[in-house]
C-alpha cells in the first residue's frame, strides 16, 4: 500500500478508503489509485487484513464428495447465501476420505475462517473437537449431530424412504426390494431403510426384501441388477427403492440393457437423493429430492446468525427440510413422464 500511495500520489488512508470506502474517495483519484494498482500489480493481503480487524469474511464449507451433485447443489447454496451476507465460501472435497476431511478442518482452522459448513464422513469427525475449543462456528450438513455445540441442517431421511416406498405403492407394486449396503452403521441408509419399512408395514399384502449391494455406486447397483434379473417373474420384485441414484441408475441399466426387462412395467425403480447420476443411461431415474440448495441456504444463515451471536448466548438448532418424489420414466414410463 505504501508503493501505490507513493505511486498514485496520494496518502495511504487514501488508498485504504479507496479499497475500503471507495464512495469517501473522488472518482478521479480513485480512479488513478487503480492505475497504480494495475501498474504494480497489486493484491490485498485479506488475511493479514482480517487479522488486524478480527473480523474474516470467509466461509469455509468441506464436501464429502463433489462427484455427487447433491453436495455441489449445498455448495451453491451456501455461495449465493454467503454472497447476500457479504461474505465468500471456499469450498473443499473430501472425496470420501477420513484423512482428507481432517486435513481441510485444520486448513480452515488455521486461516482463521469465520465459521465453518461441515458434510461429515459418517459423524462429525474429531477435528471438530478443536475446531470448537477454538470457537470456531461450525453447522453441520446432512447429519443429525450429536453434539449440542453446533446446529444441523438435515433432510428428514426416514420420510425419503418412506415417500419412495408408497409413491411405487401408489402405482399398484406389491413386492418391493430396499437396494443398500447391508447393516445401520449409517445414518441415512438406517433411516431410509426405516422409512420404507414403515409404508410397506401401512399396506396389508405388500412385501419387502433387503438385497445388499457391495457399494453405493454403479458396481453395487450393477451386482443387485443381476440379482433381481436372474430371478423367475413371480419372484422377481416389481418395485425397487435404490438408496441411491448411483444404485439405481445402475439397476434400470442392466435390466433393460442385459436382461431385457421393461422399466417401469416389469420393475420400477426409485432412487433416493436425486443425483445427476440418475440421468444417465436410456431412463430417467425417479427420485426423491434431497433439497441440497436449500441445506447450502440454510446452513449458512444458521452460521451468520452464530457469527453475529459470539460473545452472547447463541441457542444451536437442527433445521430439519421435508423431502418430495419427483417422477420420471423409471416408475411412471415415458409417456406420462413427458406429458408432465
Amino acid at each position: 500500500m505504501h508503493d501505490v500511495a507513493a505511486a498514485a500520489g496520494v496518502s495511504i488512508a487514501t488508498v485504504s478508503n479507496v479499497l475500503n470506502h471507495p464512495e469517501k474517495v473522488l472518482e478521479g483519484t480513485r480512479t488513478t489509485v487503480h492505475e497504480a494498482i494495475r501498474e504494480l500489480g497489486f493484491v490485498r493481503n485479506d488475511a493479514a487484513r482480517s487479522l488486524a480487524s478480527g473480523r474474516n469474511l470467509t466461509i469455509g464449507f468441506v464436501a464429502t464428495d463433489l462427484a455427487n451433485t447433491f453436495f455441489v447443489d449445498i455448495a451453491r447454496g451456501a455461495q449465493d447465501a454467503a454472497l447476500e451476507e457479504d461474505r465468500h465460501v471456499l469450498i473443499a472435497n473430501s472425496d470420501v476420505k477420513a484423512s482428507l476431511q481432517e486435513t481441510h478442518l485444520a486448513l480452515f482452522d488455521e486461516a482463521r475462517v469465520a465459521g465453518i459448513v461441515l458434510a461429515p464422513l459418517g459423524g462429525p469427525p474429531p477435528g471438530v473437537e478443536s475446531l470448537r475449543a477454538h470457537g470456531r462456528p461450525i453447522v453441520v450438513v446432512n447429519h443429525a449431530s450429536v453434539r449440542t455445540d453446533v446446529c444441523s441442517v438435515l433432510i428428514d431421511n426416514e420420510e425419503v424412504g418412506f415417500i419412495a416406498a408408497e409413491h411405487l405403492i401408489a402405482l399398484g407394486r406389491r413386492r418391493l426390494a430396499f437396494c443398500s449396503v447391508a447393516g445401520d452403521s449409517d445414518q441415512a441408509i438406517r433411516e431410509r431403510r426405516a422409512g420404507v419399512r414403515r409404508a410397506v408395514a401401512a399396506h396389508p399384502g405388500v412385501v419387502l426384501e433387503d438385497i445388499d449391494t457391495i457399494d453405493l455406486e454403479t458396481p453395487g447397483g450393477i451386482q443387485a441388477g443381476h440379482e433381481i434379473a436372474s430371478r423367475p417373474a413371480a419372484e422377481r420384485p416389481d418395485g425397487v427403492v435404490a438408496v441411491a441414484d448411483a444404485v439405481g441408475s445402475a439397476i434400470t441399466r442392466v435390466l433393460v440393457g442385459e436382461a431385457h426387462l421393461r422399466v417401469p412395467e416389469d420393475v420400477a425403480v426409485i432412487g433416493c437423493d436425486h443425483n445427476l447420476s440418475g440421468r444417465e443411461g436410456g431412463i430417467p431415474l425417479s427420485s426423491v429430492s434431497q433439497r441440497g440448495y436449500d441445506i447450502g441456504v440454510e446452513a449458512v444463515r444458521l452460521l451468520a446468525q452464530e457469527i453475529a451471536d459470539q460473545g452472547g448466548e447463541h441457542v444451536h438448532r437442527t433445521v430439519v427440510l421435508q423431502p418430495s418424489v419427483i417422477a420420471d420414466e423409471s416408475t411412471i414410463g415415458r409417456d406420462r413422464a413427458i406429458g408432465g
